[in-house]
């Protein structure tokens, strides 16, 4: 297909990939009343949540947006980022993505001390002290004066509440990469299924404008919310960490049944799906869990399988420091190339497609 081309057809239009789209943005194979499968079918007795719930446009709570991002789904893509997630990963690249309230990040060698964020704070909750500054966590409103008047940034605020004309107003605005790359927008997290109705309102939005959506997700949400997502997505690029429910609660906080039995159903009703798995080593690159992955990996429906892998490394260690969480990354290694060439040529033995990366 032409780069940029689209088809047209009344009542429904076709994507770059082939699936047909109804004319709300939905896939058309999810939301026809002749469905095939039973869990298919499921879909189309899920009620609309923007009809449930009225026309209001929704709010969320958004901590950074990518521009130009090339590693997360097809073409060139804007990458939204919600803030908030329900589980806690040892490794977390994005650690201001897990409480899913506004936070403050202090850089304190940024601080030259002059106690501008003192004065510009309404609530008094800014102490300077030869050190830097305290915050105290009690009072602080998180109004954000502070970051505004720091002239180093020292300060900065992780999370801005925006509606769902000002994300697709941002998203607009990258149109002009999407046709030429056949890229599209790509909502990321934390966690962006938890916030399930700003995120179907934007999926119905961008699904009425022809821009191609792709849904980065651990999966760990009820089934129908996947299921409702499913028809407004064109792309999941679905997490998974290890198949061990003990190792993953020791991990993640949180045990994975959950999230593989919603990865089986969600393969059930053929949505294009690749599976990305953060490889950590001495935690989840052990040839026990690469073997059970692949296995399970394998015995899902459809018939093409991608596995992207994702070589763990502790460029989020300033993070942690800027939220006062500092983390124990001793812990936490970077596999060794010879354990990622295993792996790869392990899931290929079990007709994955694998790659590092992605």
């Amino acid at each position: 297909m032409e780069v940029g081309r689209r088809e047209t057809e009344v009542g429904s239009r076709k994507t770059g990939d082939g699936r047909r789209k109804t004319e709300d943005g939905r896939n058309e194979k999810y939301a026809s009343c002749k469905l095939r499968s039973p869990v298919i079918g499921l879909l189309a007795n899920i009620k609309s949540a923007t009809n449930s719930q009225g026309s209001t446009m929704s709010n969320s709570l958004i901590f950074d947006i990518k521009r130009y991002a090339i590693n997360d789904g097809p073409g060139i893509r804007v990458v939204i980022f919600f803030k908030g997630c329900n589980l806690h990963c040892a490794w977390c690249h994005n650690p201001e993505s897990i409480s899913p309230k506004v936070e403050k990040m202090y850089t304190p060698a940024k601080c030259i001390k002059c106690g501008t964020c003192v004065d510009a704070c309404p609530e008094n909750a800014i102490t300077l002290t030869p050190d830097g500054i305290i915050s105290n966590t009690e009072i602080c409103k998180m109004c954000g004066k502070c970051a505004e008047v720091c002239p180093t940034k020292a300060i900065e605020m992780s999370g801005k509440v925006m509606s769902v004309n000002e994300i697709m107003d941002i998203i607009e605005k990258e149109r002009i990469f999407f046709d030429q790359s056949d890229g599209g927008v790509t909502f990321s997290g934390g966690e962006p299924l938890v916030h399930t109705k700003i995120l179907i309102e934007l999926l119905d939005e961008c699904g009425k404008r022809g821009i191609h959506r792709a849904i980065d997700t651990a999966g760990n949400v009820d089934t129908e919310t996947i299921l409702e997502v499913a028809m407004r997505t064109d792309l999941f690029l679905y997490d998974l960490k290890m198949m061990d429910s003990h190792l993953h609660r020791k991990w993640i906080h949180s045990g994975n049944e959950r999230i593989l039995h919603n990865l089986k159903v969600l393969a059930e009703t053929g949505a294009h799906i690749i599976i990305r798995i953060p490889l950590i080593g001495g935690v989840n690159d052990i040839d026990e869990n690469i073997e059970q992955t692949a296995q399970f990996i394998s015995g899902l429906a459809g018939d093409k399988k991608e596995v992207h892998l994702l070589p763990y490394h502790a460029i989020a260690q300033n993070k942690y420091m800027k939220l006062g969480k500092p983390e124990d990354f001793e812990t936490l290694q970077q596999p060794d190339k010879e354990i990622l060439v295993k792996a790869i040529g392990k899931f290929r033995e079990y007709g994955i497609k694998a790659s590092v990366g992605g």
